[in-house]
């Protein structure tokens, strides 16, 4: 399952996903910011607690990416919160 987080004015969309587990017991999610083109999507995909990159494909800018990566790191415990909680909840 993913959830909504945010939309950028550049159509990029922020998704994060339920919590998952390695084979070693390992809770992790995944961030994904995601923006359509002409040819299918720009995608970069981060990966919590690590905040590795784990997917990038299109043309994000290194800028961009940096961008990315700042959110996901400021909003790693909101991330998880509202991954256990089943997203977040808009009245």
């Amino acid at each position: 399952m993913v959830y909504e987080f945010a939309k950028y004015p550049d159509e990029t969309l922020v998704v994060f996903s339920d919590i998952r587990k390695k084979e070693n017991g390992e809770e992790y999610i995944h961030i994904t910011f995601e923006r359509p083109t002409e040819k299918g999507f720009d995608t970069v995909i981060f990966e919590l607690p690590s905040y590795e990159i784990v997917e990038k494909d299109g043309n994000y800018t290194e800028e961009e990416i940096q961008e990315f990566k700042e959110t996901v790191e400021k909003g790693a415990h909101l991330f998880f919160k509202y991954a256990r909680e089943g997203g977040i909840k808009f009245a």
